[in-house]
């Protein structure tokens, strides 16, 4: 036993200096400058972001806010992100255990019986037959010495997955929020939509019941009855079109909120109002601020680690054992102390021919190096591309809004006043349909731009970041980049 512990004072001196975290968290080089300032217009504050996770409230409605919450709880997109989250903590967890050392308790026993053929021994009979018995119990302890840090690189890129990870479980959150809001505000369109639809279907009634009453007395010609009632039937269609939308639109609702897809969800019939400018920050800060960014660079750092490991396993491991137990050939004596044995040793293995392959193993872990580089690169810049687009479209959709405002408050009052003017007889049937068809196409395409409005509001608060605030170091960590 003094051996042993021996031993395992020596491991507990060497840990210290082997122990190391995750790699520390850089932001690689993508080879493009970046500006001081968004360049879209849009007229958005360029103040810090908002770090609140719950930046939907803004948008001030309830039935949304209820939503995301049952969608946060029920969604098995979400879980399967959990669920790698715990598997790359368990990695990281056996990862790390190679670097400790190893202590086993063994137990053996055995009985063996020889025959000694050929050999007589005088005075006996027969073949003469040896038995033998020998029980032990020992205490092993086996350890590899982590000099050149192999095994610490190894336990660094395994935090840079479970990190990676982790991120990826705020970013897959962030993103079904933003797909629940969507889904949220479509259904709530198609709701209002078909309402639209259904109040133009009974304006064209109306108005075919006007035609025909005159028709037939005879104060219109049978063209105008045929383009009413053909005026009808198309509405009519486009309702069902709107009815067809809003299945859809709540089935893949109800999906997200991981209940059985039925279209039963009661959805409101009014849009909420787009929340006040968000401030946009600085393109320096964006990637910072984006779990998806986060995960891409921890993964980049898990190359590095990878390719330092490749690296030290060209020189040569060392590793202790130690064993101490006892030994007899009777069971009894087998926590005797005079029967002990104990046995201490040191090795050490230096690689000289593989076949190349611990070459192979550098050149494959510099290439995921390379590939994990220019996949950050990649992502940086579609991060950039989300926010400069979204200011723009958010631009772009309100002078829509408002130019549709105008257009539908014009077309209503053109249709009031035809319809006026048809009943007087004043103008043709062509006039009353045009208008009318007007009428409902910019209240149609004015609600589908207020949807899009909410839509890019919910991009932009994706596109940067969505308030997610990357996790700080608890400890401090080991630059293992200035370490072989």
């Amino acid at each position: 036993m003094k051996h042993l512990r021996q031993l395992m004072l020596l491991s507990l001196a060497f840990l210290p200096a082997g122990c190391a975290s995750s790699p520390p968290t850089e932001t690689p080089a993508i080879g493009i400058p970046t500006p001081g300032g968004w360049t879209a217009p849009g007229g958005v504050d360029d103040g810090a972001p908002s770090n609140d996770p719950g930046w939907w409230k803004t948008f001030g409605d309830g039935g949304l806010d209820t939503a995301i919450e049952e969608c946060l709880r029920n969604n098995h997109d979400l879980r399967i992100a959990a669920v790698r989250v715990d598997r790359a903590e368990a990695l990281a967890i056996s990862s790390g255990a190679d670097r400790l050392p190893a202590l086993r308790l063994q137990a053996d026993g055995a009985k063996s019986q020889r025959n000694f053929i050929g050999f007589p021994i005088p005075g006996t009979n027969g073949i003469p037959r040896n038995r033998f018995s020998n029980y032990g119990a020992a205490l092993n302890l086996s350890w590899e010495i982590d000099i050149w840090g192999r095994l610490r690189s190894a336990k660094a890129a395994s935090l840079a997955d479970q990190e990676a990870a982790l991120a990826d479980l705020h970013g897959a959150r962030l993103s079904l929020v933003g797909q629940t809001c969507k889904a949220w505000f479509a259904a709530l369109e198609a709701t209002r939509q078909e309402e639209l639809a259904a109040a133009t279907v009974e304006n064209y009634q109306a108005s075919e019941k006007q035609v025909r009453e005159r028709y037939e007395r005879g104060l219109r010609p049978p063209l105008d009855l045929r383009l009413a009632r053909a005026n009808l039937a198309t509405s009519e269609d486009n309702l069902e079109s709107t009815k067809i939308r809003k299945d859809g639109a709540l089935r893949q609702l109800e999906i997200l909120l991981g209940r059985y897809p039925a279209a039963a969800l009661e959805a409101s019939t009014t849009l909420p109002q787009i929340p006040g400018e968000v401030p946009a920050g600085l393109p320096s800060e964006l990637l910072s601020r984006r779990p998806d960014m986060l995960s891409l660079e921890r993964r980049l750092a898990g190359q590095r680690a990878r390719l330092r490991q490749a690296k030290v396993s060209l020189l040569p491991r060392i590793s202790l054992s130690s064993s101490t137990g006892t030994s007899t050939n009777e069971l009894r004596d087998i926590v005797n102390q005079d029967f002990s044995v104990w046995s201490l040793a040191a090795n050490l293995l230096q690689p000289i021919f593989q076949g190349g392959r611990l070459l192979a193993g550098i050149d494959l872990a510099d290439s995921n190096l390379r590939e994990a580089l220019e996949t950050y690169a990649k992502g940086a810049l579609r991060a950039f591309a989300e926010v400069e687009t979204t200011l723009a479209l958010e631009n772009f959709l309100a002078r829509r809004e408002a130019a549709l405002s105008r257009a539908v408050e014009q077309s209503q009052s053109a249709r009031d006043l035809a319809e006026d003017r048809y009943a007087r007889g004043l103008d043709g049937i062509i006039t009353l349909l045009s208008a009318q068809r007007d009428a409902f196409r910019s209240e149609s395409q004015l609600l589908q731009v207020q949807r899009l409005r909410l839509d890019a509001r919910v991009d932009l608060h994706l596109a940067l970041g969505g308030g997610f605030s990357p996790p700080r170091p608890e400890g401090p960590t080991v630059d293992t980049n200035e370490r072989p």
